[in-house]
């Protein structure tokens, strides 16, 4: 039975004879170390866990069936509300994939802005992820100790995009707006900052003998079954496999820098905790390769049936008024066909699939999410383990609900 069909009923046919001394607890939907909506149903013998089931379906925003109703550029705002923790990836894997589809080359300056913010919202998930983990376990002060640098960022986005949390970064064919003149500066200072911050954090957090033995061989998956499920990402390298799309597969710039892709040992939560840890400090190895090199240039390409022209041509330009109702009126309209792009997200691969008949709307979007992987493996991954460390694992994998149940 599929995880959004499970009901009540389910539940009661399946649990309705237990074992003497066995419990039934319900974590979450309501339960704070569940990170929002999500339930899961565990059936504990003691402090042991005897079975778990894992349910979701309570988000039902239909991302999916909107896309097929909203054009190409429209789309974009469903994914900023995806995994909210780091919207500009979001943002990039959906514009990557329709400028795939447009087979549209956008100026390099673009794609190095994007890598920048890219790598920066991989950073900021990260920094939620462990920090969070930490406030979970009882460890409250490395969230308060990496926040302000998390907000820096968020600063720069706002300066940037104009909002804080809904980016809705990058245009088909560009970006909305071009980067602001303290953009370098401000990028420097933010990732000076953070390379001693996210040191003192792992002294803080990492070299804790209670987290220590609260992660440590925690939740584990081998590398076998962690493929088998579907597993990419961080969760995926935590267990010893070296994917990542940015190397094995890639696009806009990755295949020009330099960059480690970090592995772990056993797949616990301690070893995807440290996987993320040395993750932030690639991504800011990466911007420090590009954020001198930022070439001068439009911010968009020269794609007139796509990109909104500026508002002043509109004005007195009877042919940039024409592209611009055009646009409005009747969208982006790109080849028929069946594609598939993915991007290395803060989570693992985001992958878009789009059919399209031609029409200004796709046909049919599927989104390729990576928690959605993770969380059909949770139950195996906490069977025959302490209720306790049932958060540990739950925390480690970063399951973001928006992102689940798109």
């Amino acid at each position: 039975m599929a995880m959004y069909e499970k009901t009540a009923e389910h539940f009661q046919e399946k649990f309705k004879e237990l074992p003497e001394g066995h419990l039934l607890v319900n974590l979450g939907p309501s339960h704070p170390a569940t990170h929002g909506i999500l339930q899961n149903v565990i059936q504990i013998d003691g402090e042991r866990v005897v079975e778990a089931e894992s349910v979701i379906g309570y988000v039902h925003r239909c991302f999916e069936k909107l896309g097929e109703r909203y054009d190409y550029n429209q789309f974009l705002v469903c994914t900023d509300r995806m995994n909210y923790v780091s919207t500009p990836l979001n943002n990039i894997g959906w514009i990557l994939t329709v400028e795939k589809m447009m087979q549209i080359q956008v100026p390099e300056r673009v794609t190095y802005v994007r890598m920048i913010i890219s790598e920066l919202s991989r950073i900021m998930d990260h920094i939620i992820c462990n920090g969070i983990m930490g406030v979970d376990l009882g460890a409250f002060s490395g969230l308060l100790h990496l926040f302000h640098h998390r907000e820096n960022i968020y600063q720069i986005l706002e300066k940037l995009t104009g909002a804080r949390l809904t980016t809705t970064f990058c245009r088909v064919g560009g970006m909305e707006r071009d980067i602001y003149p303290e953009f370098v500066k401000e990028i420097k200072l933010v990732t000076e900052g953070l390379k001693p911050a996210l040191k003192e954090f792992h002294e803080l957090l990492i070299r804790n003998k209670i987290f220590n033995e609260r992660t440590a061989g925690i939740g584990g998956i081998s590398a076998e079954e962690a493929i088998a499920y579907g597993f990419s990402g961080p969760n995926l390298r935590a267990a010893g496999v070296a994917w990542d799309v940015r190397k094995d597969d890639p696009y806009m710039l990755y295949d020009k820098v330099n960059f480690d892709v970090p592995v772990g040992e056993d797949g616990s939560a301690l070893h995807r905790t440290l996987v993320r840890m040395e993750e932030m400090q690639q991504s800011i190895r990466i911007i420090e390769q590009l954020i001198d090199g930022i070439p001068e240039g439009p911010y968009h390409a020269d794609v007139p049936h796509t990109f909104l022209p500026p508002k002043d041509r509109v004005y007195h330009n009877m042919e940039e008024l024409i592209y611009h109702f055009k646009i409005i009126m009747h969208g982006v309209k790109v080849p028929p066909g069946e594609y598939y792009h993915a991007t290395e997200a803060a989570n693992g691969e985001l992958g878009f699939f789009v059919v399209s008949e031609g029409d200004k709307s796709p046909w049919r979007v599927h989104v390729r999410r990576p928690c959605f992987w993770y969380y059909q493996a949770f139950p195996k991954m906490v069977k025959g383990g302490l209720l306790a460390d049932t958060i540990a694992t739950m925390s480690s994998l970063n399951v973001i609900a928006g992102e689940l149940d798109c």
